[in-house]
C-alpha cells in the first residue's frame, strides 16, 4: 500500500478502507487458538459471533461463523472454553473492522491441554527455572505477607484466618484478582509484580481453591511462571488441592497443597513457639544447674583434700625434719670449720717454721749486694765492697775486709 499522499492530496477514508480490505483478502486461512470470552447466538440468525482471546497477552479478535459451523461443536463449546479455529481474516470496510471468518472449530481437549503443559514444563525446566538451587528460603516470621487471591474467596478466608489464628500480629497486603478466565493471567502477573516491588513484603502467597484443569490453566501460563521466577521476594504457591500441580508449583520457592497449608507453613504458630521457648529455657536451666552442681561437687571434693582442709599440716609434719636437717647441717659445717681451722693452724706453723724470718730470729743474717743479689759464695764479693746485712729486727750495711 505504498501510495503517494500528502496533506494537499489525501486519500478518502473509503479508499483507505477499500485498499486495506484488498490487502487482507489476499491473506490465506490460518489455524488460531484462543479462549472464547463472548458468544452471541441470536435466534434465527444464520451467523454466530464470538470473541477469541489470548489470556497471556490480553489480546482479543472478533470471529464470525455460519450457524452450522458452530452447531457442530455447540454441545462442548461455551464461553471460557479453549478452541482452535480455521479462519480467514476479513475486513468490514463500512466500519473499518477486522474479524476472522471461521470455517471449522475444534475444542481443545483436556488431554491435549495436558500434553501442551507437559511440553512447556520440560522447556521451562531446561532453562533452569525449576532448579532447587535458585529457590529462596522463607523468613521465619514474616512481618508483612503479600496475598494474591480471588475476591471474597474461600482461599482468601482460609489463608487470613489460619495465619492470624497462628500469629495474631501478622499483617497482609491483599491483591484481589480474577483467578480464572481470560483476565486472570495479566492481573495475577501484575499483582505479583506490585507486591514484589514493595520492600516491606517478606513473602508472597498466590492462592486459589480447587477446580478443573481448565480452571487452573492461568497458573500454568508461561508469562506467570517467568514473572514468579524473576521475583526477588519468596513466592509460595497454594493452588487447588493436593493432586493439582500447575506449573506455578514448580517455579515457586515453596509449594503447598492448599491455602490452609500455605498459612501453616508461612506463619509459625505462636503457641508452638511459646512451648518451644519454654522447653529450650527449661533445657538451658537444667544444663546450667547441672554444670553448677558438677562444679560444686568438684569444689567440695577439692576442699576435702588434706592439703586444702589443713594447709599447715604438711608444713608442721616437715618442721621436725627441717629442724633435724638444719642441726645436722650446723654440726657438719662446724666439724668442717674446726678441721679447716686445725689444718690452717698446722699449715701456718709449718710456713712460719720454714720462713726466712724465723731463721733470722735464730741469729742468722742475709747478705745482699747492692742489686739485691743474695751472697752465697765468698768468691761473689770483693774486698771493700759494701753489702747490706738483713737481720730479724732490720738491716745495716757492712763492708768486706780484704
Amino acid at each position: 500500500m505504498a501510495l503517494n499522499t500528502s496533506a494537499d492530496a489525501p486519500l478518502p477514508v473509503g479508499e483507505v478502507s477499500r485498499l486495506i480490505g484488498g490487502w487482507i483478502d489476499r491473506l490465506g486461512a490460518v489455524w488460531v487458538e484462543g479462549q472464547i470470552t463472548q458468544l452471541s447466538r441470536r435466534p434465527g440468525a444464520g451467523v454466530v459471533f464470538l470473541t477469541l482471546r489470548d489470556p497471556s497477552y490480553d489480546i482479543s479478535v472478533s470471529v464470525t461463523c455460519y450457524r452450522q459451523v458452530f452447531e457442530a461443536v455447540a454441545d462442548v463449546v461455551s464461553e471460557g472454553a479453549r478452541v482452535v479455529v480455521l479462519a480467514k481474516p476479513e475486513w468490514y470496510a463500512p466500519r473499518g473492522q477486522l474479524s476472522l471468518r471461521a470455517t471449522e472449530i475444534k475444542p481443545v481437549g483436556v488431554g491435549e491441554l495436558l500434553a501442551r503443559l507437559e511440553q512447556l514444563k520440560k522447556s521451562l525446566a531446561s532453562e533452569g527455572l525449576f532448579a532447587a538451587d535458585r529457590k529462596k528460603a522463607l523468613p521465619f516470621l514474616p512481618q508483612l505477607i503479600g496475598l494474591v487471591c480471588g475476591r471474597a474467596s474461600a482461599a482468601e478466608r482460609d489463608v487470613l484466618e489460619n495465619a492470624r489464628h497462628r500469629w495474631p500480629a501478622v499483617r497482609f497486603e491483599v491483591r484481589n484478582v480474577p483467578v480464572q478466565g481470560v483476565h486472570a493471567v495479566p492481573q495475577v502477573v501484575q499483582a505479583v509484580k506490585e507486591l514484589d516491588a514493595l520492600d516491606a513484603v517478606d513473602v508472597i502467597i498466590v492462592a486459589r481453591g480447587g477446580g478443573s484443569v481448565e480452571d487452573l490453566l492461568p497458573f500454568s501460563d508461561e508469562q506467570l511462571v517467568r514473572a514468579v521466577a524473576a521475583c526477588r521476594t519468596p513466592v509460595v504457591s497454594a493452588i487447588g488441592h493436593e493432586p493439582d500441580n500447575p506449573l506455578l508449583d514448580f517455579v515457586a520457592d515453596l509449594r503447598t497443597s492448599t491455602p490452609t497449608d500455605a498459612a501453616k507453613k508461612v506463619v509459625p504458630d505462636v503457641g508452638e513457639e511459646y512451648e518451644r521457648v519454654r522447653l529450650l529455657r527449661d533445657r538451658a536451666r537444667r544444663s546450667v544447674q547441672s554444670f553448677i552442681d558438677r562444679e560444686e561437687r568438684g569444689l567440695a571434693h577439692a576442699l576435702a583434700r588434706p592439703s586444702i582442709e589443713d594447709p599447715h599440716r604438711m608444713v608442721d609434719e616437715r618442721a621436725d625434719q627441717v629442724a633435724a636437717l638444719l642441726d645436722r647441717g650446723r654440726r657438719t659445717l662446724g666439724h668442717l670449720l674446726d678441721r679447716a681451722d686445725s689444718e690452717l693452724t698446722h699449715t701456718h706453723a709449718r710456713v712460719v717454721a720454714l720462713s726466712p724470718a724465723a731463721t733470722l730470729q735464730r741469729g742468722y743474717a742475709v747478705l745482699q749486694k747492692a742489686d739485691g743479689h743474695v751472697v752465697r759464695d765468698p768468691d761473689e764479693v770483693a774486698a771493700g765492697e759494701a753489702l747490706r746485712a738483713r737481720v730479724a729486727e732490720g738491716e745495716f750495711t757492712v763492708r768486706v775486709d780484704a
